[in-house]
């Protein structure tokens, strides 16, 4: 029997070092490496693809690095790289949903959960978020509090904090 293999390779970001993953040409996972639900993360991967990690970098990790790079670096607003989540059917309607979070602005959780259709479902959404496994690409950081607050972060509210600073230099950021 093969060994299904979920290629990965660490990231150094401006905001810390990360972990990004790839299984059959998509990015699974790029998560912070300090992340308290990294074990949690890891396991689902793991489990939904039956594989294993194996360090050792491909060209969607290459160029995952290359993206996030760019967009660190006030040259790239999207990414244009193949993603493949790994949630259950709600997360993964969760996650798509952040996909179309414009650059430089924000919604609230409630706003997200009414988006989708969910008005009464603020918790389950944020929570969604909160498992997220594939931070900055798939843009949870721009999901905040219904009074501005920022909370909830895989990578830290300092972290998400800069990310909307970041954003914020080339456009204004909606609180």
């Amino acid at each position: 029997m093969s060994t299904e293999y979920i290629h990965i390779r660490h990231y150094e970001s401006l905001l810390g070092e990360m972990i990004l993953g790839s299984f059959d040409g998509k990015i699974c996972l790029c998560d912070w490496t300090n992340s308290k639900h990294r074990n949690r993360n890891d396991a689902r991967i793991c489990k939904a693809f039956n594989a294993v990690y194996q360090e050792e970098s491909t060209p969607i990790l290459e160029k995952a690095k290359a993206e996030l790079d760019e967009y660190f670096h006030h040259k790239r607003t999207t990414f244009h790289i193949p993603l493949l989540f790994t949630g259950t059917a709600f997360q993964n309607k969760v996650w798509s949903a952040l996909l179309e979070i414009p650059y430089g602005k924000t919604i609230s959780y409630r706003e997200q959960a009414s988006r989708l259709g969910l008005p009464t479902k603020v918790r389950a959404v944020a929570n969604a978020n909160g498992a997220n496994p594939i931070s900055i690409l798939v843009p949870c950081h721009r999901v905040i509090g219904s009074n501005g607050t920022l909370s909830g972060y895989a990578g830290g509210i300092d972290a998400k904090q800069t990310l909307l600073q970041l954003e914020a230099r080339e456009t204004k950021v909606q609180f």
